[in-house]
């Protein structure tokens, strides 16, 4: 080993400005509508998935084991498709139950090739947000700004017009992101983006730009989407039980209300896919869970819009010239 100069020091602070960093314990009082401590936000997927995906398009390194051992892989690519055809039954059967607010993030294939979905969930009332164009095509930063906007614009252009919003939210197809995601879909009139798991709290997403020549990001809010509890990480990634499953939300939905009560308010987010958690041996788990939170005082069952919403009221949106 050879020493070598040091030519540059880190500077202390975040290594990029896509947002500030920010403790929680330092932030102006939040809370929710009604008094409420705990803004509890149901996502619910609707994915179209592909059977061979385009030599550009690019998947979740997580589920790199399945879709390219062997094609045609009908086996991996049937059981997705069983949460269209069933499991999503099984889920909205279970939520109209608990009467509770849902925000569906949808594809944009899915909204064109099972619109039926689409309207089971407008007919409840429910949310719905872009969630990229395949269940097997993320945004990377390997594409052009080009490809980029085009993927983005769209996603939310399908979304507005089978939903009839004229404003959406943005829950990125497995989070996938480049540098100049959380731009581009502001200039696109994103009302939130769902992809980053780092906070209890909705936050403002940086004003400054990121992109060279280009404008401020204009009030994206970002909010939390939890992974440590979402149903495929845990079940489909983990391989944990479902009742194991279950129990671990219940112990963040305790341990998050906790926290509500004693210091100030959070958000959880709850993410269901009908092909993980809509199989047969796993539905009463998400039944448990819900009545689990449907008996807690001080939660706020609110869609993703709602929660920004809320957010923007109380807290302003910091001066470009902000510090990072």
């Amino acid at each position: 080993m050879t020493d070598r100069p040091i030519t540059s020091k880190r500077l202390p602070g975040m290594d990029h400005d896509l947002y500030p960093y920010s403790s929680i314990t330092t932030r102006p009082p939040l809370s929710w509508p009604g008094k409420n401590q705990l803004a509890v936000w149901v996502v619910l997927h609707l994915e179209q998935w592909e059977l061979q995906s385009p030599a550009s398009a690019v998947r979740d390194a997580r589920f790199k084991g399945e879709f390219g051992n062997f094609f045609p892989d009908y086996r991996t690519y049937s059981t997705r498709e069983y949460g269209n055809r069933v499991g999503i039954f099984r889920v909205l059967e279970v939520l109209d139950r608990y009467q509770i607010p849902v925000t569906v993030a949808a594809n944009a294939a899915l909204c064109t090739a099972h619109p039926q979905l689409i309207d089971e969930c407008l007919n409840r009332g429910y949310e719905i947000a872009a969630h990229g164009s395949h269940a097997t095509r993320m945004i990377t930063s390997k594409m052009s700004q080009a490809q980029e906007e085009d993927y983005i614009h769209q996603a939310m252009d399908t979304v507005r017009h089978s939903s009839g919003a004229g404003k959406v939210g943005w829950i990125g197809q497995d989070f996938g992101e480049s540098p100049r995601t959380p731009h581009l879909l502001a200039q696109a009139g994103a009302d939130y983006l769902g992809d980053w798991p780092n906070d209890d709290q909705p936050y403002w997403l940086s004003p400054k730009p990121t992109i060279p020549g280009t404008l401020s990001i204009p009030g994206l809010v970002s909010l939390p989407y939890h992974v440590e509890w979402d149903d495929g990480t845990m079940m489909a990634l983990r391989q944990l039980t479902a009742p194991r499953y279950g129990q671990m939300v219940r112990e963040a939905a305790d341990r998050l209300h906790q926290d509500a009560a004693s210091e100030a308010a959070r958000m959880m987010s709850l993410g269901l896919h009908p092909w993980v958690i809509g199989q047969p041996q796993r539905i009463r788990y998400l039944d448990e869970v819900l009545a689990h939170l449907r008996k807690m005082d001080g939660l706020w069952f609110a869609t993703g819009r709602e929660i920004a919403a809320s957010f923007r009221d109380q807290i302003p949106m910091p001066s470009p010239a902000a510090e990072i």
